[in-house]
């Protein structure tokens, strides 16, 4: 993703962080802003709090650690059966970016591809995560 995506989380960071959090959790976060989208407000206020929770330093930090950082040769490294869940709907960090890049680095990687799933699928896909975890650990 362009650089500038992340320099406005961090603006919004600086600015009012927790109007940020309300954005995201209204919005893309979990696709609230998609037509047809279930998204309860509970769940918005979780992840609202989750981040206010966070100690400021250490979420602004964060921002420059996920966006910044390269895996690539981490990703080619690993020897482990892995498994690797995204939604395709995710408007954060959007597939094609990110999970499928990854299901080609890694060696005996298992992609599975939520239809429909935003960026917080464990909220939103909870029941179907929790399968497909357990299904794999059992292998």
């Amino acid at each position: 993703l362009p650089i500038k995506v992340f320099d406005d989380i961090r603006l919004g960071s600086l600015s009012d962080r927790s109007q940020l959090y309300k954005d995201l959790a209204g919005g893309p976060f979990f696709g609230a802003n998609r037509p047809g989208a279930k998204v309860s407000q509970g769940m918005m206020d979780s992840f609202w709090l989750h981040g206010m929770q966070a100690g400021h330093k250490n979420a602004y930090d964060c921002i420059k650690a996920f966006s910044e950082t390269d895996f690539t040769e981490d990703l080619k490294k690993f020897d482990v059966p892995t498994l690797l869940i995204h939604g395709d709907d995710d408007q954060i960090v959007p597939i094609g970016v990110a999970a499928l890049r990854s299901s080609k680095m890694v060696r005996n990687s298992t992609l599975k591809v939520y239809a429909g799933a935003p960026h917080g699928l464990a909220y939103t896909h909870r029941d179907m995560l929790n399968a497909d975890l357990l299904a794999f650990l059992k292998t």
